[in-house]
């Protein structure tokens, strides 16, 4: 049954209606059954570019005549009673402006029981010109590219700046994983990298393509988490003119990447539907354009990279499970640096030297305390973070050739005393309590919340639904304390 808005049911004035809506940041646009508009917020006539006495009362054709019975979702709305969301819809105004929004519309039922509906939009105009921009330049590129030969003939304007001589490790476990990765190179396999957020996904991507026969050709990178749903299909896929409103013959960026590799992070955050579009050009190996009637075949490799495990992606279906067995033929899993201490010194070094020569400094390394902070640290933001505080650093270091603890972010400061606090206080004993010493109540309890919870993890194999139906507790409370007391799974 589709979902409708009544609006007898509110119990809410017209005038406290119109001040709700015109302070939201959303476009409202609601008509009646003859598709007139009887409101239109504040926010629909910023995006718009029209005045509201332009557009009340008004029919949405007389307002905007590019639209059609066809392409006005407020006008499919009344004629099917269908409701749509996170559709694109490009008009053109009377005054002959283009805007682009992506829009949901529901139908609605007022208090005499006749049915209009109501849209709400969201300006995505500039993001669309944005990535018209991109593909522009892209295709510009593609056209004038000048060969620029180093590092044994490796081509370097394939949109990449690294290869596997930039990966620096000794930890063994993670030495099989880059001997893995370098394997994995010698075919056109699909590969899907899984690591947490700052482990250096994209470094492996872009060095898999440069050590493959096709590093001569092009590597694009999209993240799907960036755009829109219809923005993200016509960028990936191309559109031929006249499919839409406005719509120009481009192509997509698999055909950009023909010959090449392209790389689509954060994989889980695209809309299921165009999941399985992208699982029929893996498996034929053909694209057509949005509004298109021919299919031309492309050959592109597909590296895909998550920062959540696939098992929680299916678990919150942000991912299809036929889709994930098709790209992840090579699966490569990153460990986080807390796995990998005996890297974290290699890695200061190498970040130091780093910005010695960006800051002009002559630091030579750091000092014995703060050695040891950085070995005991969590680095929940990984080799991104630990580069990211050493840059910091040399911005307020002024004295002295080592790092200091005074020379870090002060955010680090406050982890290391909350994770020292926790530390001293967690895991009293019987005899502390015999002694009549006791701690304070409420990190005695987190003392004993955090052991209840560690229990229930292992006895449901870190499950974390199992595991909170056996503390009585919601799976969204669980997993504030999971990230209250640093728990990861």
């Amino acid at each position: 049954m589709e979902q409708k808005w009544f609006l007898d049911k509110m119990n809410i004035d017209k005038e406290s209606l119109c001040k709700l809506f015109n302070n939201l940041n959303e476009g409202i646009h609601i008509v009646d059954q003859r598709g007139n508009t009887i409101l239109y917020n504040k926010k629909a006539s910023e995006i718009d570019g029209l005045k509201p006495e332009e557009v009340l009362g008004k029919n949405i054709f007389e307002v905007f005549p590019s639209l059609t019975l066809e392409t006005s979702t407020l006008m499919k709305t009344l004629k099917d009673k269908k409701s749509y969301f996170n559709h694109k819809q490009t008009i053109i105004n009377y005054r002959g402006k283009k805007i682009t929004t992506i829009n949901h519309t529901l139908a609605i039922v007022f208090s005499d029981s006749s049915v209009g509906a109501v849209e709400i939009s969201k300006d995505i105009t500039q993001t669309e010109q944005l990535v018209d921009n991109i593909t522009n330049l892209r295709e510009k590129l593609q056209v004038n590219k000048n060969d620029v030969k180093v590092d044994n003939d490796i081509k370097r304007d394939n949109n990449t700046n690294y290869q596997f001589s930039d990966i620096i490790g000794q930890n063994s476990n993670f030495n099989k994983v880059l001997s893995n990765a370098m394997k994995s190179a010698q075919s056109d396999s699909s590969v899907l990298i899984y690591g947490e957020t700052g482990t250096g996904k994209e470094l492996f991507a872009q060095s898999i393509h440069n050590a493959s026969r096709r590093r001569k050709n092009d590597f694009i990178a999209q993240n799907c988490a960036a755009l829109p749903k219809d923005l993200l299909e016509s960028l990936l896929f191309g559109t031929e003119k006249g499919s839409f409103t406005g719509a120009r013959s481009k192509p997509g960026l698999f055909e950009m990447a023909d010959g090449g590799t392209i790389l689509l992070d954060e994989i889980n955050s695209m809309d299921l539907a165009l999941q399985a579009k992208l699982l029929r050009v893996l498996q034929d190996g053909r694209v057509r354009r949005i509004g298109g009637q021919k299919e031309k075949k492309v050959d592109v490799r597909i590296i895909t990279t998550m920062n959540v495990h696939p098992d929680k992606a299916f678990e919150l279906n942000d991912l299809r499970e036929d889709l994930y067995y098709r790209l992840n033929v090579v699966h490569i899993k990153l460990p986080p640096l807390r796995n990998r201490k005996d890297d974290i010194l290699l890695l200061t070094d190498y970040f130091i030297k780093h910005y010695n020569k960006k800051f002009n400094k002559e630091i030579i390394g750091i000092s014995s305390d703060l050695k040891e902070i950085f070995l005991n640290y969590n680095w929940p933001g990984n080799i991104r973070e630990l580069k990211h505080v050493i840059e910091s650093a040399y911005n307020v270091k002024q004295l002295g050739d080592t790092l200091e603890l005074g020379d870090l972010p002060g955010y680090i400061n406050e982890r290391l005393s909350q994770d020292q606090k926790r530390k001293s206080n967690f895991g009293f004993s019987k005899q502390i309590i015999e002694k009549n010493q006791l701690p304070a109540l409420d990190i005695f309890l987190e003392d004993i919340e955090l052991k209840l919870i560690k229990k229930a993890l292992n006895k449901t194999g870190f499950n974390i639904s199992a595991a909170a139906r056996k503390l009585d507790i919601s799976r969204q409370s669980l997993q504030y304390k999971l990230k209250k007391y640093e728990i990861r799974l």
